[in-house]
């Protein structure tokens, strides 16, 4: 009976932990009946140590030596912007309109300076990947500062008999929950499918090989 090969931690389990935890802030905003800045931060606090933690074990079990500066600065960024975020006395919009800006910015910069320096060494599939997730954090970034942090507007539902007020918080916070979203598919996508290394030996060998077919196959 042959050895079991030791487990080895890959870039796509690091994917896939990422894509759950994002799965669950999701989940938790849109089902959460208070949209308030302080259940964001809330979410977002949780969310982010976690997926430190995970990006933290990811610079320094799967990340070769050399390449690991921007991935643990990476790591620092969502655990210290987690920890901000989680200061209880000050949970408010203030607070959120200044975390998450700043969390985005610094987080996406460095992600996407990561995947271009994977570009420039040839991992081309996790390149995009990372460049992917740097992009959409900097725009989730960009699109908070946009919304006015004092913006209300009443709207009355007549099925509800009563009147709602549309606030910037509820705009804000609804902004991560969509961004949670989208990276816990795009992430779940990217750990399960195929990577082009395990795929490249395949197509070498299918070109490489010795041409054995008969003279009335070949054209």
């Amino acid at each position: 009976m042959p050895a079991r090969k030791p487990f080895a931690p890959s870039t796509r389990h690091v994917q896939l932990l990422r894509a759950l935890l994002a799965a669950f802030a999701a989940l938790m905003v849109t089902f959460s009946p208070d949209h308030s800045a302080s259940v964001g931060l809330s979410v977002f606090s949780g969310w982010a140590i976690a997926t430190g933690v995970v990006l933290g074990l990811g610079a320094w079990m799967v990340t070769r030596a050399g390449h690991r500066t921007v991935p643990t600065l990476l790591a620092l960024a969502y655990i210290f912007a987690g920890m901000a975020a989680g200061i209880t006395g000050a949970r408010g919009a203030a607070l959120y309109f200044a975390v998450i800006p700043i969390w985005a910015v610094i987080a996406g910069a460095l992600e996407t300076g990561m995947g271009v320096s994977q570009r420039r060494r040839g991992d081309r599939v996790v390149a995009r990947d990372t460049l992917t997730i740097g992009v959409l954090t900097l725009v989730i970034g960009v699109a908070t500062l946009l919304v006015p942090s004092g913006y209300a507007l009443d709207y009355f539902i007549e099925d509800a008999g009563r009147t709602f007020t549309l606030t910037g918080e509820i705009i804000a916070v609804g902004l991560f929950g969509g961004y949670a979203a989208i990276v816990a598919v795009f992430l779940a996508i990217a750990g399960l499918s195929p990577a082009s290394s395990e795929l490249e030996p395949t197509t070498a060998a299918s070109t490489s090989g010795p041409d054995t077919r008969t003279p009335e196959d070949r054209p």
